[in-house]
């Protein structure tokens, strides 16, 4: 099985016998566990059964909104949920912005607005974009990204540049494969590109042609694991040996149901939970919720479910649901 990597940054192995990033015979890149691509036979199976969640979805969706951006002039290490995968996160001065989507998306409209106006999002020094996949990489969003922030730096997957080439003029970039690091100009700042369980399509015959995954940043004290899109799996417990344990997980909760159909792709509270629980994190923020309709069960269910199966496990105290554009101050 080939594997690959980029040889201009480090890697961290999890392992003796890592080898770097595995793709198939046709340099596909894959899962480590569980390798899976949809069919089209599995998405005709749930688009023709019955949504045991239809009555709920009528229900009006009503998320809480915050109208303090005084965030956004002082400097304080903060992470602020802006929806879906969206965060602006700061540490010791740095600022990053992970999955920028401030409007709709190819065939989704934006149930939740954006809760303060894009062109404040000034000062970004790095961009953290997990995959390709639309509600996460939104080409006119990026845009606006790039056209207010001259100097920011992408840090992404794997042959990624290939598909941004061109969407910003000068953006400078590095791409990684899963457990290296990227290369930071900031005293005692490390990021690495770590796996998750998903898979990429941008068009119709770029199947897994870009790596997706998640991100780890550590500063000073402080350790943030950004999940991306993800399956459960045995990731977690890997990246806790190898980076952990971290101050906060930032997982996605949504767009689970049905789970025989989406649990290789995206992951329940439940097993956000048990994410949760494989990082040694000490608090976690819930994402990838409340913003589009992906998937069956209305927009309001995953938190609720979280908070409930939270309660349960004896964690209600390390959950922290901000509402859009809340701080979480460090």
């Amino acid at each position: 099985m080939p594997y690959l990597s980029n040889p201009l940054l480090n890697t961290i192995p999890p392992s003796p016998d890592w080898q770097g990033t595995p793709v198939d015979d046709r340099g596909r890149f894959r899962n480590i566990e569980h390798p899976y691509i949809t069919t089209l036979w599995e998405v005709l199976k749930w688009q023709l059964q019955k949504n045991p969640f239809k009555q709920e979805k009528r229900t009006r969706y009503q998320p809480n909104i915050s109208t303090d951006l005084s965030w956004l002039n002082n400097e304080q290490d903060c992470i602020v949920w802006l929806g879906h995968c969206t965060f602006y996160i700061r540490l010791h001065k740095t600022v990053f912005l992970t999955d920028p989507v401030f409007g709709n998306i190819l065939f989704n409209k934006r149930v939740s607005p954006f809760p303060l106006d894009p062109q404040l999002l000034k000062g970004i020094h790095y961009l953290l974009l997990s995959h390709d996949h639309r509600d996460h990489c939104d080409k006119q969003s990026l845009g606006t990204v790039f056209a207010n922030n001259p100097q920011i730096q992408v840090l992404t997957g794997l042959h990624m540049d290939a598909l941004l080439k061109g969407w910003g003029q000068n953006v400078r970039m590095q791409t990684a494969g899963w457990y290296q690091q990227y290369q930071t100009n900031e005293s005692g700042l490390a990021v690495y590109f770590v796996p998750a369980r998903h898979w990429a399509k941008r068009g119709a015959f770029d199947t897994n042609k870009h790596l997706w995954g998640g991100f780890v940043i550590k500063s000073g004290q402080t350790s943030i694991y950004f999940g991306g899109d993800s399956g459960y799996n045995g990731h977690y417990k890997l990246a806790s040996q190898v980076f952990g344990p971290f101050s906060y997980a930032l997982l996605g909760i949504g767009a689970y149901e049905p789970e025989w159909f989406m649990h290789v792709n995206h992951q329940s509270p439940t097993d956000a939970l048990l994410a949760f629980k494989d990082l040694q994190a000490a608090r976690l923020i819930p994402m990838h919720y409340g913003t589009f309709d992906l998937s069956d069960e209305p927009l309001y269910y995953p938190v609720q479910q979280l908070q409930q199966a939270a309660g349960a496990n004896g964690l209600a105290a390390a959950m922290l649901i901000p509402a859009l554009g809340e701080p979480v101050y460090l």
